[in-house]
């Protein structure tokens, strides 16, 4: 069977639920903090757009994937306004552990939120020639779009 964006989408979401994992778990003064941060703003940021393009937008088209996606887009700008507020904060201190637990907790709440209502109801929405070809354009925006922030 032909990969969906499910498939593709749930490979992200391992991948962040990961990065989170280990940044909660990385010593205050080392280069390793910074690393996974830096790991898991690009891959938020890039599974972010890619999937608001190839997936939140198509449903967004139907009366019945209004409230749903409007929900998600929410929950990506509550997660872009955490990382921005880690972007400024001192690594080291308490603050900036805590503001992470902080992006952590939203991160695996949107992302359980997504996998069990939000892929239910686009399922019905999508045809199955949709979801296989959302996944193929996902991959390749994704990559396109973590190139572009690691050269920033």
């Amino acid at each position: 069977m032909p990969e969906t964006i499910y498939d593709a989408l749930r490979e992200s979401h391992e991948r962040q639920r990961s990065l989170c994992r280990k940044l909660l778990r990385s010593p205050p003064h080392s280069e390793r903090r910074i690393e996974l941060f830096t790991e898991l703003r690009i891959e938020l940021a890039a599974h972010a757009a890619a999937e608001e393009r190839f997936l939140y937008a198509p449903i967004l088209m139907h009366d019945a994937g209004l409230d749903a996606s409007r929900h998600a887009l929410h929950e990506h700008h509550q997660m872009d306004e955490l990382v921005e507020d880690l972007q400024v904060r001192d690594h080291t201190g308490a603050a900036w552990m805590a503001k992470a637990r902080q992006l952590s907790e939203k991160v695996h709440h949107h992302l359980r939120e997504e996998e069990r209502k939000f892929f239910q109801v686009s399922g019905k929405l999508l045809t199955d020639t949709q979801k296989t070809r959302a996944a193929q354009r996902y991959r390749r925006d994704h990559a396109r779009m973590e190139k572009k922030l690691r050269a920033e």
